[in-house]
């Protein structure tokens, strides 16, 4: 099933995506600068690094936030980075030669046009990145029933809720006597904050791992997505 509506290059809710803005950035940093310097071990030297943490403006990475715990900022230090890195070799939009990061075709031809750049992320990013690849624990619950996450949440969401709540009506209550929630831990990794990531949902509040943080719909999500449970919703009210 499509989940995605095509958008046109116009679109202003694009502007919702930490994702899209990040690549765009990226797209136009390397047509500008040339290509990206690698260090020895295949990050992207800390140059860039500096210079992403400020031009992103990701949520909860901006630099005051990565500098309260780095003094010097590594690609390893600056998890977005890390995530955009992967993804635009998995898309081949770029590809590691000859100790630098630099465009393919496709990636170039993508510069400046964010709704093509999403009509192909969107599907990669969600449904076929292993968002637990980088858990301490290996063994880790894999959320893979995207279907059901992205029609409940759908509904759910509408007027907000928060991370458990969330948990809960895909999950069941979680086992009170632990103190570790594994499914939570799971579902915030790997569905919640891809969805945020990407732009379709915005969170609002602090809290352990996003259980006790508010989730709500961005204009992005209301553009982007088509889903089996938009039935069920109240319609919008243009005044």
């Amino acid at each position: 099933m499509r989940y995605f509506r095509e958008l046109a290059d116009t679109e202003p809710t694009l502007v919702h995506s930490p994702m899209i803005r990040s690549i765009e950035k990226t797209l136009a940093h390397v047509a500008e600068n040339g290509p990206i310097g690698l260090t020895k071990s295949g990050g992207l030297k800390r140059h860039f690094v500096e210079w992403a943490a400020e031009a992103f403006d990701w949520p909860d990475y901006r630099p005051a936030d990565l500098y309260a715990v780095n003094k010097v900022l590594n690609e390893l230090d600056f998890y977005p980075l890390v995530e955009l890195h992967d993804v635009m070799l998995a898309m081949k939009l770029a590809r590691h030669f000859k100790g630098t990061f630099r465009l393919t075709a496709e990636g170039k031809g993508l510069a400046g046009r964010p709704g093509q750049l999403f009509a192909r992320l969107a599907p990669f990013y969600l449904l076929e990145v292993d968002h637990g690849r980088y858990s301490r624990f290996g063994d880790e619950m894999q959320m893979r029933h995207w279907d059901i996450y992205l029609n409940v949440i759908n509904v759910e969401v509408d007027a907000g809720a928060t991370g458990l709540a969330l948990r809960c009506a895909l999950f069941g209550e979680p086992d009170r006597s632990s103190g570790y929630d594994e499914i939570m831990s799971s579902f915030w990794g790997q569905v919640l904050r891809p969805l945020c990531w990407l732009g379709l949902l915005e969170r609002i509040g602090d809290g352990y791992r996003g259980a006790d943080q508010t989730y709500v719909k961005t204009p992005l999500w209301r553009s982007a997505m088509r889903l089996e449970t938009d039935r069920h919703l109240d319609p919008i009210v243009v005044y």
